[in-house]
């Protein structure tokens, strides 16, 4: 039992469950925190992590947050949703579009096993920071039926940000446009929050509004928040937590619309 903004909160967290795999490959796991059961099975948060696509762990959702009393993940489950925090190849492993055929494996995995599991597959928001951030764009605009998805600081243009990170993860500049989120939006893609700080020096806060202008040249309905001297992983963010509560308000907007 967690306390959550003087709530008691009964959580409980199903570990190392395998989603997929390649032959020849480790297994792809997810790690999944589940409220209570309820009358109404909750929606799904798909959490994608960070760490520039050759790092990082399905068991971090912010570094910088990473003594947060409770964590992200029990509040998020303490305002009613299921998280599903996702393991995926790393650039070393593979190259793109691997990344994001893992993470879409388990979407598809979790509509597959809803019914077992307790959740409601048809309410899944895809969350995500840094190269995490830059997948759940993607899984929101390339597999269907997603209800929203927030984006902390995610690269979007592969073509016009293409560092050592992104050449590890395309290989060759010929995939850039492919790995880009803007060359993939579309009308009737589900609605996006993003949120980048302004002191951002590894991904350009440019990104997070080059998306937001092809969102919104498509009618998709993009919530931006511009985060006054915060850099990468919201370093020195006036106010994480408001930060974190905003994006909590989309998701619930757009799970319980």
């Amino acid at each position: 039992m967690r306390s959550v903004a003087g709530r008691k909160v009964r959580t409980m967290t199903i570990t190392t469950m395998e989603y997929g795999g390649i032959d020849g490959f480790r297994p792809l796991l997810l790690d999944l925190h589940l409220p209570e059961p309820a009358e109404v099975p909750p929606p799904i948060v798909v959490f994608v992590h960070g760490g520039g696509w050759r790092r990082g762990s399905r068991q971090m959702f912010c570094p910088t947050w990473r003594d947060w009393q409770p964590g992200p993940f029990a509040r998020l489950v303490a305002e009613g949703f299921a998280v599903a925090s996702v393991d995926y190849r790393l650039s070393a492993e593979a190259l793109f579009p691997a990344q994001l055929d893992d993470v879409t494996a388990a979407v598809g995995w979790l509509r597959a096993h809803a019914g077992e599991l307790g959740v409601d597959a048809g309410r899944i928001v895809a969350w995500g920071e840094s190269a995490g951030g830059h997948l759940a764009a993607l899984l929101g605009l390339t597999v269907p039926g997603l209800a929203g998805v927030v984006d902390w600081y995610g690269p979007s243009d592969l073509r016009s940000h293409r560092g050592e990170r992104e050449l590890q993860l395309i290989g060759s500049p010929d995939r850039a446009a492919q790995a880009s989120p803007v060359t993939h939006v579309h009308p009737g893609a589900p609605p996006f929050h993003l949120a980048h700080g302004t002191a951002d020096q590894l991904v350009p806060v440019s990104q997070s509004e080059q998306l937001t202008a092809a969102l919104r040249a498509s009618a998709v309905p993009v919530d931006l928040k511009l985060i006054s001297g915060a850099g990468h992983l919201w370093v020195d963010a006036p106010d994480p937590e408001a930060i974190f509560a905003a994006a909590v308000r989309f998701t619930h907007a757009v799970t319980d619309a």
